[in-house]
């Protein structure tokens, strides 16, 4: 699977990692069943999952609370990404 991976245009063009960089490895890493090292790998990986989720149910079975569950979701989510990026950018 790992030979089919798109490579980052970012990171060929100007030598650093977009915000993005890391989701295909670690979405592999969960297939394989390495769930603590998929988080390593992509820490948002697990909030983009549920969220995605929650998006899908909600267009068959509408829920309640679907706009507060989703858009928490949304912003743990790009909280997440955001950290994880400046924390690469910095270290």
């Amino acid at each position: 699977m790992e030979e089919y991976m798109l490579p980052c245009i970012n990171k060929k063009l100007f030598g650093m990692e977009c915000m993005g960089c890391g989701i295909q490895r670690s979405f592999a890493l969960l297939l394989k069943g390495e769930f603590i090292d998929a988080f390593f790998m992509y820490p948002a990986i697990y909030s983009l999952i549920l969220l995605f989720l929650s998006i899908g149910i909600n267009i068959f079975f509408k829920f309640k609370q679907s706009n507060l569950v989703i858009s928490s979701l949304a912003i743990i989510t790009i909280i997440t990404i955001i950290t994880n990026f400046t924390l690469k950018i910095i270290n």
